[in-house]
């Protein structure tokens, strides 16, 4: 019998990665059933670190189960939208970001894996499709574009430049208009 991948209550962010590298690892090797996958990633969403260690994992991933998110994932991540979806939205502006960072330290590789990255998240707000989400990219996409609001002290606490903002802007307004 396969060992189960177990999430404690109380998971720290570290512990969070390790779980959701095994996880990929399970998935890969077609180890755990939809149900398995589908549990495992529920109970990584129910807290912070959990779900930021399972986003920091599986959007950066080389393989490509976030290019295609599985119906499991989704609704694990559908059903936790009140932890998830500032995570989500947070991530598609500061990807867009980081891009255009790694560009200008020369380094194209790391910008493509930002764009990557950007896109992937995009792509899973809209298969979650929550308003929570929406509502949140709404928000930070007002702060970088009026350097007010809700998100005005999250952009000015990581530096975020003019131009940065910019891509963040681009990037939000993307994901919002492709609601559909």
């Amino acid at each position: 019998m396969l060992e189960s991948i177990q999430v404690p209550s109380d998971v720290t962010f570290e512990k969070a990665i390790a779980l959701s590298g095994s996880l990929l690892k399970k998935m890969e090797a077609g180890e755990l059933s939809p149900s398995e996958i589908e549990t495992i990633v529920s109970d990584l969403a129910k807290t912070q670190n959990g779900a930021r260690g399972f986003f920091v994992t599986y959007l950066t991933s080389d393989q490509t189960f976030a290019d295609n998110p599985s119906p499991e994932v989704v609704q694990a991540l559908r059903s936790h939208c009140d932890t998830v979806a500032e995570l989500l939205a947070k991530n598609v502006a500061m990807s867009a970001a980081m891009a255009l960072t790694h560009r200008r330290n020369g380094n194209e590789e790391m910008a493509e894996s930002s764009e990557r990255v950007r896109d992937r998240t995009s792509h899973l707000i809209k298969l979650i499709d929550r308003p929570g989400v929406y509502s949140i990219c709404r928000e930070i996409l007002e702060s970088a574009m009026t350097g007010e609001g809700n998100y005005k002290a999250f952009l000015e606490r990581w530096g975020y430049d003019t131009e940065q903002r910019l891509l963040m802007s681009q990037a939000l307004q993307k994901v919002i208009s492709d609601r559909g």
